[in-house]
């Protein structure tokens, strides 16, 4: 999917980022990489890729976040080890960035340790987002990014989908789309994510770009350290808070209804 040594993913909440950092990531280990996730996520408290800390971990890949108090917060926080590896060349280095342009600003205090010649700027695109619901949206959203990042996106991500509901259609409507948007930033179209549970519905020439099959690893933050109790389902086993709906069954495990989303392991994210 990339082929510098600097891999950047940016979008807005919601686009799927985080899932694709953390996948591509665990990939690269898996080949016999040495690398480096950089959590630079600093929109949304819920939905990071350190809260898949235990898994890059079994992985071999080096997750760079905040610990300890500030493993939670929504803040700026720039720590040391993420400009040293902006120039260690023997490691290929991930970075998760915060959903929208005002995220994109955490990398903009980078461009003076971030080498043009090492580094793609990947925009993940989901046209089931109410800010990118169209090519218009979508390109605007990336020349915000582009403004306050101080870099130029150098490819975009197909990734539309609809969480369990994603259907094959639904991936061929959001690569169309992201197709136009590729054409309108003169870049190109990096790879087609789908659900791995979906990875057969595709023939292997039916898109330009590469498909790429997307393992949900992800809980919440906060259901990271707490659902230790819930099995394999990664669930606790607890009832509903009031007013919460139970858990539903879905393609990809176990959703919860509620402000919370607590995926499910999954038969192909074992081993």
């Amino acid at each position: 999917m990339f082929t510098r040594r600097i891999s950047i993913l940016v979008g807005h909440f919601g686009s799927g980022k985080s899932e694709i950092a953390v996948n591509y990531s665990m990939r690269l280990a898996r080949d016999g990489l040495p690398v480096s996730l950089i959590d630079l996520d600093v929109i949304k408290p819920y939905f990071r890729s350190r809260s898949a800390r235990d898994q890059l971990a079994a992985a071999g890949v080096e997750l760079v976040a905040p610990t300890g108090d500030s493993f939670y917060a929504d803040l700026p926080i720039m720590l040391p080890r993420v400009r040293g590896l902006c120039r260690q060349h023997d490691r290929r280095v991930v970075m998760d960035v915060g959903g929208d342009d005002a995220g994109a600003r955490v990398i903009g205090s980078l461009d003076d340790v971030l080498d043009p010649d090492e580094i793609e700027v990947a925009a993940v695109l989901n046209f089931n987002r109410p800010f990118t619901a169209d090519p218009d949206q979508a390109v605007a959203m990336i020349r915000g990014i582009e403004g306050n990042a101080r870099m130029r996106v150098t490819g975009v991500i197909a990734n539309t989908h609809l969480m369990q509901f994603t259907k094959p259609e639904t991936v061929r409507s959001g690569y169309e789309n992201a197709c136009e948007c590729a054409r309108r930033l003169s870049v190109k179209v990096l790879a087609v994510c789908v659900p791995s549970v979906l990875e057969g519905e595709f023939s292997g020439d039916e898109f330009e770009s590469k498909l790429f099959p997307i393992s949900r690893v992800i809980r919440t933050t906060f259901a990271a350290d707490t659902d230790s109790a819930g099995g394999d389902s990664g669930v606790p086993e607890q009832p509903p808070a009031p007013g919460f709906a139970p858990a539903v069954e879905g393609r990809y495990g176990v959703r919860k209804v509620g402000p919370l989303f607590v995926p499910a392991a999954m038969p192909d994210e074992e081993g």
